[in-house]
């Protein structure tokens, strides 16, 4: 559907009255000039991203017909467009949230603290998806591998669940499909408090299933995790519509579904997990997209961190005073302190030094020889020379 809009909506009335054959890099160029200052449905102007999608359907469609030989080099690989940005995610901080209040202006992507993260659960804890937005928030699923997941998926006995499908949309209709990436097709492992949370997410669906079918309603055994009242798997779209319900009675800052996601990372990341364990967790093909993207330092982190880099500081620089201490008393800071007892002590530094006699062991190790090639043979567990 988005590429059919690209064709028919921008590239068809921009360069459609072009021949293929004398496309040019420059005519190209014109024509992302003037679809960058149309607006899209909402009345908006055209983003970075809208274009780059262009620019990208454009270039596969040219690359194919460089492939029948229709035309002889690839134009779109030579237009010149500006980079897309991904957004950071913020935190919402006090003051993040002061402004949203009253401004009403929000950021693109924002996480919850730990605070308002364990507020939010705490509120929908009588929620029938409760389940659900704990394993998003603490694990990370996407929405459609949240949405696909199967009860024979999960494996509460070893603590793991296994992504291997999920659940998208095309308008409103609903496709199921391999994960995002062959990157998203993992193992996510479950720690004891979120097993427990399934496994009460279990009972009640079994116990709904039992009341529904007593009262003589339609309930299926979909084998799904995440249900509807008559048992079948629910729509992507609902979930996000019901998150944006809930967060709005909690009176907590809004932030969407896929933000949650974004909250997962950075608190496995407040919590010592190391990148690559995140990457595998949230299942990126690239560690810096996990990098740069998904990882949040919270306020108290960075802080921490703050601290300890000031402590260190302050720690190399007590060494340093003494210094400019000795130097301002006119002394050498690389001598010792000249003392009463200097001279015995330099007469016994001239003294010969003893050697240390060194020993090597036969192969066999029935004895040993010394440096002065002298033997020594094990009595009562102690090797003793003999003068031999």
């Amino acid at each position: 559907m988005h590429y059919t809009r690209d064709v028919e909506q921008v590239r068809v009335p921009h360069i459609g009255q072009l021949i293929l054959g004398d496309l040019t890099a420059r005519q190209l160029n014109k024509a992302f000039a003037r679809i960058a200052v149309t607006r899209n449905r909402s009345g908006q102007p055209q983003t970075a991203y809208t274009l780059q999608h262009v620019h990208t359907t454009l270039r596969a469609a040219l690359n194919a017909a460089n492939r029948e030989r229709l035309i002889v080099d690839n134009p779109a690989r030579r237009v010149a467009l500006l980079a897309r940005e991904r957004p950071h995610a913020v935190v919402w901080t006090e003051a993040r949230v002061a402004e949203w209040e009253a401004t009403g202006e929000r950021p693109p992507v924002a996480v919850w603290t730990p605070a308002q993260l364990a507020s939010f659960l705490d509120h929908v804890r009588g929620d029938t998806m409760f389940a659900l937005w704990w394993l998003i928030a603490l694990r990370g699923l996407r929405r459609g591998e949240a949405a696909r997941l199967r009860w024979a998926d999960v494996d509460l006995h070893e603590g793991q669940l296994s992504v291997v499908r999920q659940r998208t949309t095309a308008g409103y209709d609903v496709h199921e499909g391999p994960p995002k990436s062959a990157a998203s097709r993992r193992t996510v492992a479950l720690d004891r408090r979120t097993v427990q949370v399934l496994r009460q997410h279990r009972t009640r669906q079994q116990e709904r299933r039992t009341r529904r079918v007593g009262a003589g309603k339609v309930c299926h055994d979909s084998g799904y995790v995440f249900t509807g009242p008559d048992g079948l798997p629910l729509h992507p779209g609902y979930l996000t519509q019901r998150l944006r319900v809930l967060v709005d009675r909690a009176g907590l800052p809004p932030i969407r579904l896929h933000d949650l996601r974004h909250g997962a990372a950075t608190l496995a990341h407040a919590a010592g997990a190391d990148m690559k364990t995140i990457q595998d967790q949230l299942g990126h093909a690239n560690i810096r997209l996990t990098a740069d993207v998904y990882t949040t330092v919270l306020p108290a982190t960075a802080r921490a961190a703050a601290e300890a880099t000031a402590s260190f500081l302050v720690a190399a620089a007590k060494p340093g005073a003494k210094v400019k201490q000795q130097i301002a008393h006119g002394r050498d800071p690389g001598q010792a302190r000249p003392t009463a007892n200097s001279e015995p002590r330099r007469a016994e530094a001239c003294r010969p030094r003893r050697v240390r006699q060194r020993t090597k062991m036969s192969r066999c190790g029935t004895y040993r020889k010394t440096v002065g090639g002298q033997l020594e043979f094990p009595v009562d567990g102690q090797f003793r020379n003999y003068g031999g």
